[in-house]
């Protein structure tokens, strides 16, 4: 696959803002979505840990990270979308090319997806009280878990095949015949997948020591309980960098000989340290994790890693489809819309705001309130005003629609 074919395989269209906003939106959204699985993939673990188990502070918090890994799911499912966008915007030609050669599998992916999620709803619907009653149907959530893993495997397989487009007719048409199925999955690193994979651990860690800071005000609380919580975080955080660390180096030994010397470049060793800092900070900050600003902010460190990850991921892809191929993501014909990008930001930052803000003040109120929690006069009116601002987005756009299509 030559240069030529690869430009003349994008959209005539253009793009309709600079392409480095796509690259920058591309990197953060993606770090926001891997970040949420990451918490998926990890409470789900502890979930079945404890539903295994017979020791009450097992059983405790699989009953608290059921439902962390319940709403976890839907909001990397949200924010996934996201960077599928931006990925498809500026790279259509490795995207779509890659989507093709695997199709059964892409649309498998939506119908994989859904089942794991509703085993993981049937469990937690039949396990409201997981931590003081025996676990019903435990397979179904050790098979959701599974599952995702799957689906997470599939999109591996995809980002992996695009970046081999001197592969493509090899797959396409093996041995001179042509295989339209779609049925195959052509391409893939178990190095860095486990990488991925292993980086669950130490942003589980993290959000444990958030969970435990949030919880530890109340006063249903058990102390040995919270003490207990602190030592397991410290060991998954700490067993989560090595294994990321681990994994990270076995993937940059099997980087194709032409991109050998990206395991030593800034990007990589920005995203390793941060990474071994997430991992002992717990250790090294002793009983300052008891403190607001450690309490959460080992969890924000662990985000920041996980933006490193997500530039070190970036550049790679820069590197091969540039480096190799000669596809220069930057000079994409460029259509100016002021209007879609407007509106992009304005959602965003205004709704996406607003609503997020109604979110989180109602989840930090409730944690910190024995008994049933009544919303304050202020945070009713903050509600009101997200469903107000949702409902004339949803307006705006079923009239620009019409408006559009009627013109």
């Amino acid at each position: 696959m030559n240069t030529e074919m690869l430009y003349a395989l994008r959209d005539v269209a253009g793009v309709p803002s600079h392409p480095v906003l796509f690259l920058i939106l591309g990197v953060l959204t993606f770090a926001l979505h891997i970040l949420t699985v990451q918490v998926m993939l990890g409470a789900s673990g502890l979930v079945i840990w404890g539903a295994l188990s017979k020791d009450a502070y097992k059983r405790q918090l699989a009953q608290a990270m059921l439902g962390t890994a319940k709403i976890a799911v839907s909001v990397a499912v949200v924010l996934g979308v996201a960077p599928l966008l931006f990925v498809q915007v500026i790279y259509d030609p490795f995207w779509y090319t890659s989507n093709v050669l695997s199709a059964t599998w892409v649309i498998g992916f939506i119908v994989i997806l859904t089942v794991g999620y509703l085993l993981m709803y049937f469990f937690y619907a039949k396990n409201h009280h997981l931590a003081t009653q025996k676990t019903v149907c435990p397979g179904s959530m050790i098979l959701s878990l599974a599952l995702m893993l799957v689906v997470g495997f599939i999109m591996h397989v995809l980002v992996v095949q695009m970046l081999s487009p001197d592969q493509w007719m090899q797959w396409y048409a093996p041995n001179g015949e042509i295989d339209a199925s779609g049925r195959g999955l052509h391409a893939y690193n178990l190095w860095r997948f486990a990488f991925f994979i292993s980086l669950s651990v130490l942003v589980i860690g993290s959000w444990l020591l958030a969970y435990r800071h949030y919880i530890s005000h109340r006063t249903d609380v058990d102390s040995g309980y919270l003490q207990w919580l602190k030592g397991l975080a410290g060991a998954l955080s700490l067993a989560g960098g090595i294994l990321a660390i681990g994994f990270g180096i076995g993937w940059m030994l099997t980087l194709p000989e032409s991109q050998a010397s990206f395991g030593f470049s800034p990007w990589v060793w920005l995203a390793a340290l941060m990474i071994a800092l997430t991992a002992v900070m717990p250790k090294l900050m002793g009983n300052k994790v008891n403190a607001p600003l450690f309490g959460y902010g080992l969890f924000g460190l662990a985000a920041v890693a996980l933006i490193l990850v997500a530039v070190a991921r970036e550049m790679l892809r820069w590197n091969i489809l540039f480096g190799d191929f000669g596809y220069n993501a930057l000079d994409y014909a460029v259509n100016m819309d002021w209007y879609s990008t407007l509106l992009f930001f304005g959602t965003f930052l205004i709704i996406g705001g607003t609503v997020l803000a109604y979110f989180l003040t109602v989840a930090w109120q409730a944690g910190q309130t024995d008994g049933v929690y009544t919303p304050s006069p202020a945070v009713t009116r903050l509600g009101n005003l997200s469903i107000i601002l949702i409902t004339l987005w949803i307006i705006h756009f079923f009239v620009l629609g019409l408006w559009v299509w009627l013109g």
